[in-house]
């Protein structure tokens, strides 16, 4: 049975859709979009993973449509892009050694976002009684769901079908979470602990570009 309580999963919901938002909106502006696609990307970029998620419980209407805070965390986190966005590329033109800050960015935010909704999905599946397997399968969804539409409405190839371990780390942790709450030591401490080990696990296969195989007729002649 789970133990963490439900502030907890607030605090992941809440703090998971900012930090997608804002790498939705950082996207949405380097594909020059107007601060209304600013803000559509941001939003679904947020709130696409939590309504997925909630779709597939069955929890209807889905949280990212009903529950004010988590728009407003995603619309904030899109106005605070779109105002701030240009002093950030000031500062990139200024400093040589930041070049590719903004992208750096977005992987910094993704990784945070990915590794918050992969627990929170898993942890809002747990709470809802659902069966280990869907539990793992919600929090992987629930973590990848945002970044994917993200991505295709950006018209780029989504990051999860590329480069990089993305999706591994979100299923692993969310089969981490399950885990722990089979084996009764899932409290808000350990709930921490496995999205700051997500996040480090994504950090580091982007730091050392580790990929999924691939099929070598995959690769360009």
């Amino acid at each position: 049975m789970v133990t963490s309580d439900a502030s907890v999963q607030v605090a992941l919901d809440i703090i998971g859709v900012f930090v997608f938002a804002l790498s939705g909106g950082l996207v949405a502006l380097r594909a020059r979009l107007d601060l209304f696609g600013v803000l559509v990307l941001a939003w679904v970029t947020g709130l696409g993973g939590g309504i997925i998620r909630d779709l597939l419980l069955g929890a209807t209407p889905p949280v990212g449509i009903s529950d004010w805070r988590l728009v407003l965390s995603g619309l904030l986190a899109g106005l605070l892009v779109f105002t701030f966005h240009g002093r950030l590329r000031a500062v990139a033109r200024r400093r040589p050694r930041r070049v590719g800050l903004v992208s750096r960015l977005v992987k910094i935010l993704d990784a945070g976002g990915l590794a918050l909704f992969a627990v929170s999905g898993s942890l809002k599946a747990i709470q809802l009684d659902s069966p280990w397997l869907a539990a793992v399968i919600v929090g992987g969804v629930t973590a990848i769901g945002g970044g994917m539409i993200r991505d295709v409405l950006a018209r780029q190839v989504p990051e999860v079908l590329q480069r990089e371990l993305y999706a591994v780390p979100a299923f692993a942790g969310a089969a981490l979470v399950v885990g722990l709450d089979r084996l009764g030591w899932l409290n808000p401490v350990t709930t921490w602990l496995c999205v700051a080990l997500i996040f480090m696990t994504r950090m580091v296969a982007v730091a050392l570009d580790l990929n999924v195989p691939r099929s070598r007729a995959a690769e360009p002649p």
